[in-house]
């Protein structure tokens, strides 16, 4: 396991707790570096959708534990936030709650010439997403060439 993965995780676990005494939905933890500076995100998630205040809260008893368990020896900024609308779907429940619903994939690599395909998702399973088109064919897309899944969302 990374140093990437294992500061995910133990975050995650600091998390659960804070999660459900809110009710709240834990949608991804990422620790990443952009530029010089390392990030610790955790996108969280309600019925209803996330507030400012709701961010705020959970932030101030993670930031607590961190500094309790100081496992992450760099420096970092610490960012609580809604996943938004265009997030990426990851895990099992992401695909599940996703179902019936319209979805934009990115391959690594072209599948009948085309690199993106928008459809609903109508099926799932640990090898492939199955969508359904606009005109109501469907196609399986194999996961092991899925680049990027997330909802599709128009403006």
């Amino acid at each position: 396991m990374s140093k990437k993965e294992e500061y995910e995780q133990k975050t995650e676990q600091l998390l659960e707790p804070i999660i459900q005494e809110y009710n709240f939905e834990l949608v991804d933890v990422e620790y990443v570096k952009e530029g010089s500076n390392w990030y610790l995100r955790a996108f969280i998630d309600k019925e209803g959708g996330i507030t400012v205040d709701d961010c705020e809260a959970v932030s101030r008893q993670l930031s607590d534990l961190l500094d309790e368990k100081d496992f992450i020896p760099d420096a970092y900024i610490l960012e609580v936030s809604s996943p938004g609308l265009g997030r990426q779907l990851k895990k099992e429940k992401d695909f599940a709650r996703s179902i019936d619903k319209e979805v934009e994939i990115k391959l690594y690599k072209a599948i009948n010439k085309q690199k993106e395909y928008i459809g609903f998702l109508v099926d799932y399973d640990n090898e492939k997403f199955t969508i359904e088109l606009e005109d109501e064919s469907t196609i399986d897309i194999p996961r092991s060439n899925v680049a990027l899944i997330r909802l599709a969302f128009d403006f």
